[in-house]
């Protein structure tokens, strides 16, 4: 409850700082916000945009809850998340049955995720190299690697700005607008989480390494066990993020300079900070990162510039997902930054 109420009364100080801004650049702040919600939840097919636009957000949430849960500061998913994609496109380009296609993309994607993770693990494990250093090393090189198959070997002639698409038969089937059933992947990750984290041996093991590594030690649990547990399962997630974006929203191909991938691991962060790294919160973190991402253009209609509306969902990212992030940091320092 203490939690809940953190939120919202972040949620509100977000909001209020967001109006008085809004408020000195000589625009009306509430007709802005009754804006954003319209255009976030004013009919069926905003709504199917916004929790479009959420999706990929849970699984990365997901990458970066995970590892706070075992006292890690897992800021990787960026570059898993390009590894799934282009690994999902590129299975989505085979010749092969339609039955075990889409499947196979997911399974071959998570794989790459998790292989993509491994030198984090190990680095960690066997050398003491902090996974902040090491992540961002390998979001640089997944970054690179990723744009080389996608300008020089993927790419589709006809349309130099894009890859190949993905065929019809690969792609997650539409439910509403640009929801499809790429949410079962989502929904069901955060909940496997949710119980195996909560309700399963290797999961009490994982929180309890990341709570108190000596007293887990004591207590006969291995920490380095639980850190590669948390480490691999995050890299799953992450590219899962990255191949429901390919086979599940449009163009159903990665762009010429990433766009469509954006920055998905990095906002994956805020948004586990705000849903308090439960795998639960992550879904209401991430439907409050679609809400904003969808009704920022319906603010944009109004006439309200661009940065000004980024200066606003700033404020309110910030505002809700700080008593987190210094809960975090406190938390560390009592562990001696272990």
């Amino acid at each position: 409850m203490r939690s809940l109420l953190e939120t919202m009364a972040a949620l509100l100080l977000g909001i209020l700082i967001g109006a008085a801004i809004m408020a000195l650049w000589g625009r009306d702040p509430w007709a802005s916000y009754a804006a954003l919600f319209q255009g976030a939840w004013g009919n069926a097919r905003a709504l199917a945009s916004t929790v479009s636009r959420s999706l990929p957000l849970v699984l990365t949430g997901l990458t970066f809850a995970v590892g706070v849960r075992a006292g890690l500061f897992n800021i990787g998913a960026q570059g898993q998340m390009l590894i799934g994609a282009v690994t999902a496109l590129s299975v989505g380009l085979l010749a092969l049955p339609a039955g075990i296609h889409l499947a196979l993309a997911l399974v071959l994607a998570g794989i790459a995720g998790m292989v993509w993770a491994l030198p984090v693990a190990l680095l960690k494990l066997l050398r003491g190299v902090s996974e902040v250093i090491s992540t961002i090393m390998l979001n640089w090189v997944a970054h690179w690697l990723t744009l080389f198959l996608v300008v020089r070997k993927l790419s589709d002639p006809v349309r130099g700005e894009r890859t190949f698409q993905v065929p019809v038969g690969m792609r997650f089937p539409v439910i509403q607008g640009e929801l499809t059933w790429a949410m079962a992947v989502s929904l069901v990750a955060s909940f496997f989480l949710f119980w195996f984290l909560w309700h399963h041996a290797k999961g009490y093991e994982i929180r309890a390494s990341g709570l108190n590594p000596r007293a887990a030690r004591a207590a006969g649990i291995s920490v380095s066990r639980s850190l590669l547990w948390a480490i691999l399962l995050g890299g799953v997630c992450a590219a899962w993020a990255g191949a429901i974006q390919v086979l599940g929203r449009f163009p159903y191909a990665i762009t010429s300079d990433l766009a469509n991938l954006g920055n998905l691991g990095f906002d994956g962060i805020a948004v586990a900070l705000i849903g308090r790294n439960h795998p639960l919160g992550v879904l209401a973190g991430a439907f409050f990162f679609g809400t904003l991402a969808t009704g920022a253009a319906r603010m944009g209609l109004r006439g309200i510039p661009l940065e000004m509306i980024q200066i606003v969902q700033g404020v309110i990212v910030v505002s809700m997902a700080a008593p987190e992030a210094f809960r975090l940091v406190r938390l560390r320092r009592k562990r001696g930054g272990t």
